[in-house]
Protein backbone atom coordinates (compact mmCIF):
# COMPACT_ATOMS: atom_id res chain seq x y z
CA UNK A 1 0.00 0.00 0.00
CA UNK A 2 1.44 3.11 -1.15
CA UNK A 3 -0.09 6.18 1.39
CA UNK A 4 0.44 9.33 -0.54
CA UNK A 5 -2.24 9.79 -3.53
CA UNK A 6 -3.62 12.62 -5.70
CA UNK A 7 -6.92 12.13 -4.30
CA UNK A 8 -8.37 10.07 -1.29
CA UNK A 9 -12.22 9.17 -1.53
CA UNK A 10 -13.80 8.24 1.63
CA UNK A 11 -16.99 5.62 1.10
CA UNK A 12 -17.54 3.05 -1.25
CA UNK A 13 -21.04 3.51 -2.83
CA UNK A 14 -21.87 4.17 -6.04
CA UNK A 15 -21.45 7.87 -5.76
CA UNK A 16 -17.93 7.10 -4.07
CA UNK A 17 -17.16 4.59 -6.40
CA UNK A 18 -18.10 6.88 -9.37
CA UNK A 19 -15.73 9.71 -8.63
CA UNK A 20 -12.87 7.83 -7.92
CA UNK A 21 -13.72 6.63 -11.60
CA UNK A 22 -13.41 10.19 -13.02
CA UNK A 23 -10.51 10.75 -11.05
CA UNK A 24 -8.59 7.78 -12.50
CA UNK A 25 -9.70 9.03 -16.28
CA UNK A 26 -7.54 12.11 -15.54
CA UNK A 27 -5.05 9.93 -15.11
CA UNK A 28 -4.96 10.77 -11.08
CA UNK A 29 -3.39 8.70 -8.29
CA UNK A 30 -6.60 7.24 -6.75
CA UNK A 31 -7.24 5.53 -3.11
CA UNK A 32 -10.95 4.56 -2.31
CA UNK A 33 -11.11 3.73 1.24
CA UNK A 34 -14.55 1.90 2.44
CA UNK A 35 -15.27 1.44 6.55
CA UNK A 36 -16.84 -2.07 5.94
CA UNK A 37 -15.85 -5.00 4.28
CA UNK A 38 -18.14 -3.88 1.17
CA UNK A 39 -20.07 -1.19 0.54
CA UNK A 40 -23.78 -2.05 2.04
CA UNK A 41 -25.21 0.98 2.12
CA UNK A 42 -28.65 2.34 -0.06
CA UNK A 43 -25.95 1.53 -3.28
CA UNK A 44 -27.11 -2.49 -2.64
CA UNK A 45 -30.46 -1.86 -1.03
CA UNK A 46 -32.82 -0.46 -3.85
CA UNK A 47 -33.98 -1.69 -7.23
CA UNK A 48 -30.74 -1.65 -9.45
CA UNK A 49 -32.92 0.52 -11.99
CA UNK A 50 -31.06 3.43 -13.67
CA UNK A 51 -34.21 5.84 -14.72
CA UNK A 52 -33.16 9.41 -15.87
CA UNK A 53 -37.07 9.62 -17.63
CA UNK A 54 -37.93 9.92 -13.73
CA UNK A 55 -35.93 13.22 -12.78
CA UNK A 56 -36.21 16.65 -13.60
CA UNK A 57 -34.39 18.10 -16.63
CA UNK A 58 -31.07 19.02 -14.81
CA UNK A 59 -30.58 15.49 -13.11
CA UNK A 60 -31.54 14.07 -16.22
CA UNK A 61 -28.89 15.42 -18.47
CA UNK A 62 -27.09 13.66 -15.61
CA UNK A 63 -29.08 10.60 -16.01
CA UNK A 64 -28.41 10.42 -19.29
CA UNK A 65 -24.47 10.82 -19.17
CA UNK A 66 -24.71 8.30 -16.74
CA UNK A 67 -26.79 5.81 -19.57
CA UNK A 68 -23.14 6.20 -21.28
CA UNK A 69 -21.04 5.68 -18.97
CA UNK A 70 -22.68 2.36 -17.45
CA UNK A 71 -22.66 0.73 -21.04
CA UNK A 72 -19.52 2.08 -22.22
CA UNK A 73 -17.74 0.01 -19.15
CA UNK A 74 -20.37 -2.91 -19.71
CA UNK A 75 -18.97 -2.86 -22.93
CA UNK A 76 -15.49 -3.39 -21.42
CA UNK A 77 -16.26 -5.33 -18.44
CA UNK A 78 -19.57 -7.04 -17.01
CA UNK A 79 -21.18 -5.28 -14.45
CA UNK A 80 -24.69 -6.34 -14.87
CA UNK A 81 -25.96 -3.75 -17.06
CA UNK A 82 -29.16 -5.00 -19.26
CA UNK A 83 -30.39 -2.34 -21.89
CA UNK A 84 -34.77 -3.39 -21.19
CA UNK A 85 -35.68 -0.03 -21.06
CA UNK A 86 -38.26 1.69 -18.72
CA UNK A 87 -42.02 1.90 -18.45
CA UNK A 88 -44.36 4.06 -16.84
CA UNK A 89 -48.05 2.61 -16.63
CA UNK A 90 -51.00 4.73 -16.02
CA UNK A 91 -53.82 3.60 -14.40
CA UNK A 92 -56.37 6.26 -15.24
CA UNK A 93 -56.64 9.35 -17.58
CA UNK A 94 -54.84 11.68 -15.08
CA UNK A 95 -52.03 9.82 -15.15
CA UNK A 96 -52.34 9.05 -19.10
CA UNK A 97 -52.22 12.62 -19.41
CA UNK A 98 -49.11 13.30 -17.37
CA UNK A 99 -47.66 10.53 -19.70
CA UNK A 100 -48.38 12.73 -22.59
CA UNK A 101 -46.73 15.75 -21.54
CA UNK A 102 -43.60 13.80 -20.22
CA UNK A 103 -43.24 12.62 -23.99
CA UNK A 104 -44.23 16.36 -25.16
CA UNK A 105 -40.90 17.62 -22.94
CA UNK A 106 -38.90 14.63 -23.46
CA UNK A 107 -39.14 15.09 -27.25
CA UNK A 108 -37.87 18.70 -26.76
CA UNK A 109 -35.07 17.54 -25.28
CA UNK A 110 -34.29 14.86 -27.46
CA UNK A 111 -34.69 12.08 -25.36
CA UNK A 112 -36.32 9.01 -26.95
CA UNK A 113 -39.77 8.45 -25.39
CA UNK A 114 -42.84 6.11 -26.84
CA UNK A 115 -46.38 6.09 -25.90
CA UNK A 116 -47.76 2.42 -25.70
CA UNK A 117 -51.67 1.41 -26.42
CA UNK A 118 -53.12 -0.66 -23.84
CA UNK A 119 -52.88 -3.76 -26.24
CA UNK A 120 -48.62 -3.41 -26.46
CA UNK A 121 -48.27 -2.87 -22.58
CA UNK A 122 -50.74 -5.83 -22.13
CA UNK A 123 -48.19 -8.11 -24.74
CA UNK A 124 -44.79 -6.57 -23.70
CA UNK A 125 -45.70 -6.94 -19.77
CA UNK A 126 -46.90 -10.36 -19.01
CA UNK A 127 -49.06 -10.79 -16.14
CA UNK A 128 -50.10 -7.07 -16.23
CA UNK A 129 -53.93 -7.11 -14.87
CA UNK A 130 -56.52 -6.21 -17.87
CA UNK A 131 -58.26 -3.73 -15.63
CA UNK A 132 -55.15 -1.37 -14.89
CA UNK A 133 -53.22 0.09 -17.93
CA UNK A 134 -54.79 2.70 -19.52
CA UNK A 135 -51.58 3.42 -21.43
CA UNK A 136 -47.84 3.38 -20.70
CA UNK A 137 -44.98 5.48 -21.98
CA UNK A 138 -41.78 3.76 -22.52
CA UNK A 139 -38.16 5.09 -22.70
CA UNK A 140 -35.48 2.35 -24.82
CA UNK A 141 -32.47 3.73 -23.67
CA UNK A 142 -32.72 2.69 -20.09
CA UNK A 143 -31.37 0.46 -18.14
CA UNK A 144 -30.85 -1.92 -15.10
CA UNK A 145 -28.13 -3.16 -12.80
CA UNK A 146 -28.19 -5.84 -10.18
CA UNK A 147 -27.87 -3.69 -6.58
CA UNK A 148 -25.94 -6.25 -5.21
CA UNK A 149 -23.50 -7.26 -7.44
CA UNK A 150 -22.83 -4.12 -9.45
CA UNK A 151 -20.52 -1.94 -7.22
CA UNK A 152 -18.28 -5.07 -6.73
CA UNK A 153 -17.63 -5.67 -10.37
CA UNK A 154 -17.05 -2.12 -10.93
CA UNK A 155 -14.58 -1.54 -8.21
CA UNK A 156 -13.05 -4.75 -9.26
CA UNK A 157 -12.80 -3.34 -12.90
CA UNK A 158 -11.35 0.10 -11.48
CA UNK A 159 -8.38 -1.93 -9.75
CA UNK A 160 -8.12 -4.37 -12.37
CA UNK A 161 -7.56 -1.97 -15.12
CA UNK A 162 -7.35 1.42 -13.97
CA UNK A 163 -5.02 0.81 -10.99
CA UNK A 164 -7.31 2.27 -7.92
CA UNK A 165 -6.38 1.72 -4.64
CA UNK A 166 -9.29 0.27 -3.02
CA UNK A 167 -8.71 -0.62 0.66
CA UNK A 168 -11.75 -1.66 2.89
CA UNK A 169 -12.39 -2.49 6.55
CA UNK A 170 -10.59 1.36 7.04
CA UNK A 171 -12.79 3.47 8.76
CA UNK A 172 -11.98 7.26 8.63
CA UNK A 173 -12.32 8.60 11.96
CA UNK A 174 -10.82 12.51 10.86
CA UNK A 175 -9.14 14.36 8.06
CA UNK A 176 -6.80 16.92 8.72
CA UNK A 177 -5.25 19.49 6.45
CA UNK A 178 -1.05 19.61 6.80
CA UNK A 179 1.56 21.12 4.26
CA UNK A 180 -1.12 22.10 1.63
CA UNK A 181 -2.68 18.18 1.50
CA UNK A 182 -4.58 15.99 3.51
CA UNK A 183 -4.09 13.70 6.09
CA UNK A 184 -6.60 10.75 6.38
CA UNK A 185 -6.62 8.74 9.56
CA UNK A 186 -8.33 5.58 11.15
CA UNK A 187 -9.95 3.89 13.98
CA UNK A 188 -6.99 1.70 13.89
CA UNK A 189 -4.18 4.76 13.54
CA UNK A 190 -3.30 4.52 10.13
CA UNK A 191 -2.76 6.82 7.79
CA UNK A 192 -3.01 8.22 4.25
CA UNK A 193 -1.86 11.17 2.73
CA UNK A 194 -3.65 12.93 -0.54
CA UNK A 195 -3.71 16.09 -2.13
CA UNK A 196 -7.53 16.21 -1.97
CA UNK A 197 -10.06 14.09 -0.07
CA UNK A 198 -13.95 13.94 -0.88
CA UNK A 199 -16.11 12.61 1.14
CA UNK A 200 -19.03 10.27 -0.10
CA UNK A 201 -20.39 9.35 3.57
CA UNK A 202 -24.22 8.09 2.72
CA UNK A 203 -25.96 8.55 5.29
CA UNK A 204 -23.36 7.90 8.08
CA UNK A 205 -23.35 11.67 9.88
CA UNK A 206 -22.14 10.55 13.01
CA UNK A 207 -18.13 9.88 12.42
CA UNK A 208 -16.84 12.51 10.43
CA UNK A 209 -17.94 15.88 10.72
CA UNK A 210 -20.64 15.64 12.48
CA UNK A 211 -21.38 18.97 13.59
CA UNK A 212 -21.60 20.22 9.95
CA UNK A 213 -24.24 17.22 9.46
CA UNK A 214 -25.87 18.54 12.70
CA UNK A 215 -27.01 21.93 11.68
CA UNK A 216 -27.63 20.75 7.85
CA UNK A 217 -31.15 20.60 6.24
CA UNK A 218 -30.46 17.17 5.54
CA UNK A 219 -33.19 14.02 6.07
CA UNK A 220 -33.04 10.47 5.83
CA UNK A 221 -35.68 8.02 3.92
CA UNK A 222 -36.25 4.49 5.05
CA UNK A 223 -37.47 2.59 2.40
CA UNK A 224 -38.94 -0.87 2.32
CA UNK A 225 -38.79 -3.34 -0.21
CA UNK A 226 -38.83 -7.14 -0.57
CA UNK A 227 -38.16 -9.92 -3.30
CA UNK A 228 -40.01 -12.26 -4.89
CA UNK A 229 -38.88 -16.32 -5.04
CA UNK A 230 -37.72 -16.67 -8.63
CA UNK A 231 -40.57 -17.12 -10.84
CA UNK A 232 -40.50 -19.98 -13.34
CA UNK A 233 -41.19 -19.35 -16.99
CA UNK A 234 -41.85 -15.84 -16.71
CA UNK A 235 -40.15 -13.13 -18.17
CA UNK A 236 -40.63 -9.08 -16.88
CA UNK A 237 -38.10 -6.57 -18.57
CA UNK A 238 -36.70 -3.99 -17.72
CA UNK A 239 -37.97 -0.94 -14.91
CA UNK A 240 -41.81 -1.10 -14.47
CA UNK A 241 -43.14 2.19 -13.01
CA UNK A 242 -47.31 2.45 -11.90
CA UNK A 243 -49.17 5.36 -11.67
CA UNK A 244 -47.98 6.45 -8.25
CA UNK A 245 -44.45 6.34 -9.36
CA UNK A 246 -46.47 9.01 -11.98
CA UNK A 247 -47.61 11.05 -9.42
CA UNK A 248 -44.37 10.93 -7.19
CA UNK A 249 -41.50 11.45 -9.69
CA UNK A 250 -39.48 14.63 -10.34
CA UNK A 251 -39.80 14.64 -13.79
CA UNK A 252 -43.46 14.90 -13.88
CA UNK A 253 -43.89 17.65 -11.77
CA UNK A 254 -42.58 19.62 -14.77
CA UNK A 255 -45.48 18.54 -16.34
CA UNK A 256 -48.52 21.12 -16.54
CA UNK A 257 -51.47 19.36 -15.64
CA UNK A 258 -49.11 18.02 -12.05
CA UNK A 259 -49.96 20.60 -9.47
CA UNK A 260 -53.60 20.56 -10.71
CA UNK A 261 -53.68 16.39 -9.99
CA UNK A 262 -51.51 16.44 -7.20
CA UNK A 263 -54.32 19.23 -5.67
CA UNK A 264 -56.78 16.48 -6.08
CA UNK A 265 -55.75 13.46 -4.20
CA UNK A 266 -56.76 12.32 -1.04
CA UNK A 267 -54.35 13.51 2.28
CA UNK A 268 -55.38 10.73 4.45
CA UNK A 269 -54.72 7.42 2.01
CA UNK A 270 -52.29 5.03 3.74
CA UNK A 271 -50.01 5.75 -0.12
CA UNK A 272 -49.54 9.29 1.31
CA UNK A 273 -48.97 8.24 4.92
CA UNK A 274 -46.35 5.91 4.36
CA UNK A 275 -44.98 7.46 0.93
CA UNK A 276 -45.99 4.05 -1.41
CA UNK A 277 -45.35 3.76 -4.72
CA UNK A 278 -45.66 0.28 -6.72
CA UNK A 279 -42.01 -0.40 -8.56
CA UNK A 280 -41.34 -3.62 -10.43
CA UNK A 281 -38.23 -5.06 -11.41
CA UNK A 282 -37.20 -9.03 -12.22
CA UNK A 283 -33.47 -9.85 -10.77
CA UNK A 284 -30.83 -12.00 -12.63
CA UNK A 285 -32.47 -15.31 -10.78
CA UNK A 286 -35.97 -14.66 -12.08
CA UNK A 287 -37.03 -13.21 -8.62
CA UNK A 288 -39.36 -9.88 -8.88
CA UNK A 289 -38.04 -6.90 -6.68
CA UNK A 290 -40.94 -5.02 -5.27
CA UNK A 291 -41.63 -2.13 -3.50
CA UNK A 292 -41.06 0.37 -2.10
CA UNK A 293 -42.16 2.85 0.87
CA UNK A 294 -40.60 6.23 2.01
CA UNK A 295 -40.52 7.31 5.50
CA UNK A 296 -38.39 10.42 7.09
CA UNK A 297 -36.58 11.68 9.73
CA UNK A 298 -34.10 14.40 9.97
CA UNK A 299 -30.19 13.59 9.91
CA UNK A 300 -29.84 14.39 13.58
CA UNK A 301 -32.99 11.83 14.24
CA UNK A 302 -32.27 8.65 11.88
CA UNK A 303 -32.87 6.69 15.12
CA UNK A 304 -36.42 7.23 14.94
CA UNK A 305 -37.08 5.26 11.54
CA UNK A 306 -36.42 2.54 13.95
CA UNK A 307 -34.32 -0.57 12.90
CA UNK A 308 -37.33 -2.93 12.20
CA UNK A 309 -39.73 -3.72 9.19
CA UNK A 310 -43.29 -2.31 9.18
CA UNK A 311 -45.33 -5.49 8.06
CA UNK A 312 -48.27 -3.25 7.35
CA UNK A 313 -46.28 -1.58 4.77
CA UNK A 314 -45.37 -4.51 3.04
CA UNK A 315 -49.10 -6.10 3.40
CA UNK A 316 -50.17 -2.94 1.63
CA UNK A 317 -47.83 -3.02 -0.63
CA UNK A 318 -48.74 -6.58 -1.74
CA UNK A 319 -51.66 -6.06 -2.05
CA UNK A 320 -51.30 -2.66 -4.22
CA UNK A 321 -48.84 -4.61 -6.34
CA UNK A 322 -51.42 -7.81 -6.89
CA UNK A 323 -53.90 -5.22 -8.50
CA UNK A 324 -51.24 -4.56 -10.90
CA UNK A 325 -49.55 -8.13 -12.04
CA UNK A 326 -50.74 -11.55 -11.72
CA UNK A 327 -46.90 -12.75 -11.05
CA UNK A 328 -46.87 -17.01 -11.20
CA UNK A 329 -46.10 -16.72 -7.40
CA UNK A 330 -45.81 -13.95 -4.63
CA UNK A 331 -43.91 -16.08 -2.20
CA UNK A 332 -41.31 -13.48 -0.65
CA UNK A 333 -37.77 -14.40 -0.10
CA UNK A 334 -36.51 -11.70 1.22
CA UNK A 335 -37.36 -8.76 3.05
CA UNK A 336 -35.50 -5.39 3.91
CA UNK A 337 -35.06 -1.52 4.15
CA UNK A 338 -32.59 0.90 2.88
CA UNK A 339 -32.05 4.43 3.68
CA UNK A 340 -30.83 7.21 1.84
CA UNK A 341 -29.77 10.77 2.59
CA UNK A 342 -31.38 13.76 0.72
CA UNK A 343 -31.10 17.52 0.98
CA UNK A 344 -34.72 19.32 1.92
CA UNK A 345 -33.69 22.61 -0.28
CA UNK A 346 -31.41 21.16 -2.56
CA UNK A 347 -30.76 18.28 -5.04
CA UNK A 348 -27.13 17.19 -3.42
CA UNK A 349 -25.15 18.25 0.04
CA UNK A 350 -21.37 19.90 -1.49
CA UNK A 351 -19.30 21.83 0.66
CA UNK A 352 -15.65 22.42 0.97
CA UNK A 353 -13.53 22.51 4.19
CA UNK A 354 -10.23 24.19 4.33
CA UNK A 355 -9.94 24.07 0.36
CA UNK A 356 -8.85 20.45 -0.43
CA UNK A 357 -11.52 18.25 1.71
CA UNK A 358 -14.76 18.58 -0.17
CA UNK A 359 -18.17 16.82 1.43
CA UNK A 360 -20.64 14.98 -1.14
CA UNK A 361 -23.20 13.45 -0.31
CA UNK A 362 -27.10 13.51 0.11
CA UNK A 363 -28.26 12.89 -3.31
CA UNK A 364 -31.22 11.44 -2.05
CA UNK A 365 -33.09 8.38 -4.58
CA UNK A 366 -30.80 9.86 -7.26
CA UNK A 367 -27.52 7.68 -6.29
CA UNK A 368 -27.68 4.67 -8.96
CA UNK A 369 -29.06 6.99 -11.85
CA UNK A 370 -27.41 10.22 -11.17
CA UNK A 371 -23.88 9.88 -9.55
CA UNK A 372 -21.65 8.72 -12.65
CA UNK A 373 -22.56 11.92 -14.63
CA UNK A 374 -22.97 14.24 -11.45
CA UNK A 375 -19.40 12.66 -10.55
CA UNK A 376 -18.11 13.40 -13.85
CA UNK A 377 -18.41 16.86 -13.20
CA UNK A 378 -17.62 17.40 -9.75
CA UNK A 379 -14.51 15.75 -10.26
CA UNK A 380 -13.78 18.26 -13.18
CA UNK A 381 -14.42 20.97 -10.77
CA UNK A 382 -12.41 19.99 -7.98
CA UNK A 383 -9.46 19.47 -10.37
CA UNK A 384 -10.19 22.20 -12.95
CA UNK A 385 -10.05 19.43 -15.55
Amino acid sequence: MNNKYDVIIVGGGVLGTFHAYHALKLGLKVCLVEKDAFPKGATTQNFGQVVPSGMNVKWQKFGRESLQIYKEIQSLFDITVRQHGTVYLASNEEEEQLLVELRAINSNNDYCSKMLTPTECFNQYPGLQANYAKAGLYFPEEVTVEPRTMIHRLQQYLVDYMNLELITNFSVTYCESINGGVEVHNSKHHKLVAEKVIVCNGNDFKTLYPEIFETSDLEVSKLQMMQTKPQENYLLKGSVLTGWSIRRYEAFAECPSYHAIKANEPEDSLQKKWGVHILFKQAFDGSVILGDSHQYADANRIDDLGFDLDMDIDNFMLQEAKKIFQLPNYDIQHRWYGMYSQCKTKDIFNTTIDKNIHIVTSIGGKGMTGSAGYSKKNISKIFNA
